[in-house]
């Protein structure tokens, strides 16, 4: 278990999925060394190693209709669709409290990955480069296009991690854990599509013209990536959690009860998978 890494698909609200594999991995007290994830992957990731094992479900689930959360007029008055400051300040700070104590002092390393604007390259940050600015980073993963602002961060000009690296499985090897754990959020057999530009997506991101190249090639990275990732899994290299049931959950979702049974679902899946992952990781 000590070599093994856990990879974090984002996905946007999907990312209820792998907050329910979490929550079985926590209750088997099942956690690995390194941990990276991008997006909603990062954001669940962090509160597995705070070690808060209710948190994905009480912030994704049970705050969803707040106002604040998502909504046209937060994308109208602020130019985000989600409500940014509300999920990367009001609740980690107030609402549902994030425990950067146990967060800090665990051993795990925690990676998140974010896309540089100018470059479009991926830029990771651990635990070591970011110190306490855990929610301007997992912020930064989190931002997409056209629905957040660009996060500015130490010189860098960033956005969803998703964009440059939507499954980082090759940053978890580079990093020398070559087995992982790997939680998607889509179902087998799913490849992704072009991604459609429209002329006011070339328009607001003229100047940045690395992340429009990232954003044209984004579906090529991810279906390599899935298709390399299915190859470690024959060769036993990785081990990959992901929805059996068809999805009906898109990546802005707001019915509690459609979350609440995909969570379910990523929960299952984990129980269903338990013994063969214990092989895996002993």
């Amino acid at each position: 278990m000590q070599n093994t890494g856990l990879v974090l698909e984002g996905g946007g609200m999907r990312g209820v999925f792998t907050g329910g594999v979490l929550q079985f991995l926590m209750e088997k007290d099942i956690y690995l060394p390194y941990v990276i994830g991008v997006s909603a992957g990062a954001c669940n990731g962090s509160s597995y190693v705070a070690r808060q094992i209710d948190r994905n479900k009480i912030v994704n689930i049970d705050y969803i209709r707040h106002p604040e959360y998502m909504s046209v007029k937060n994308l109208v008055r602020k130019g985000e669709l989600l409500g940014m400051d509300f999920l990367f300040n009001k609740l980690p700070n107030e609402l549902v409290p994030f425990d950067f104590t146990t967060f800090n002092q665990a051993s795990d390393e925690f990676i998140v990955g974010t896309t540089d604007c100018m470059t479009g390259e991926p830029v990771y940050f651990d635990k070591t480069t970011y110190h306490q600015d855990i929610l301007t980073i997992i912020r930064a993963s989190s931002s997409l296009p056209l629905m957040a602002p660009i996060i500015s961060y130490q010189g860098l000009s960033l956005l969803d991690g998703g964009i440059a690296d939507p499954i980082p499985l090759l940053k978890a090897e580079k990093d020398d854990y070559k087995k992982n754990v790997v939680i998607l959020t889509r179902n087998k057999g799913y490849m992704k599509g072009p991604q459609s530009f429209s002329w006011y997506l070339k328009r607001k991101y003229a100047p940045y013209q690395g992340l429009l190249r990232a954003i044209a090639r984004r579906h090529q990275v991810y279906n390599e990536t899935v298709s390399y990732i299915e190859e470690q899994e024959k060769k036993g290299n990785v081990f990959v959690i992901r929805p059996s049931e068809k999805i009906e959950v898109g990546r802005i979702e707001r019915n509690p009860t459609k979350l609440t049974r995909l969570y379910d679902q990523g929960y299952k899946e984990a129980s269903h998978q338990y013994q063969a992952l214990m092989e895996f990781l002993t």
